[in-house]
């Protein structure tokens, strides 16, 4: 637990309990004069009250006297960053990239140019890729063929895809 790591800290932390001379707390006027007693800041004062001030509370308690406690160390698992979490996330991620990658690898051109530009792409407004229409007018052919195009695209990938899974 940290509670004095600095040199004004430490002159607190010694002097503090015996400067108070009551266990309520501080005004204004004792603060501004212990602080000026010690040479340290107002600031340094008040924090290191605080953290004296405070009572001690058991993580972990040994005692069970009904079915309403609990310990407080459970409530502090932090499982957001857990390091085996992390690496399966990052291999996962990493799969999905290169499954990706070698799907659209086996497209012939139009239809890599076809797939990414709408289902990769985002449009500077946020919004999702192209349109077929907007395809179609592209490439010179009708919304149907691109839509064509775009279902024999995804079969072929998906049959590549179906390795990496």
């Amino acid at each position: 637990v940290k509670v004095a790591t600095t040199k004004a800290q430490r002159k607190l932390f010694f002097n503090l309990r015996s400067m108070k001379t009551a266990n309520a707390g501080m005004n204004d006027a004792q603060i501004d004069d212990m602080a000026q007693a010690l040479s340290v800041k107002r600031e340094d004062v008040i924090e290191m009250e605080s953290r004296m001030g405070g009572a001690d509370i058991a993580l972990d308690p040994t005692v069970e006297d009904g079915e309403e406690n609990y310990a407080p160390i459970s409530y502090l698992a932090d499982t957001t960053q857990e390091p085996v979490a992390v690496l399966e996330a990052r291999s996962h991620d990493r799969l999905q990239i290169e499954g990706l990658e070698s799907a659209l690898g086996q497209l012939d051109p139009r239809s890599r140019a076809i797939v990414e530009e709408r289902w990769l792409q985002v449009a500077d407004d946020g919004s999702g890729g192209k349109t077929l229409h907007e395809l179609a007018a592209e490439y010179g052919v009708s919304a149907e063929r691109i839509r064509q195009i775009e279902v024999a695209a995804m079969k072929k990938m998906r049959k590549s895809l179906a390795e990496f899974a």
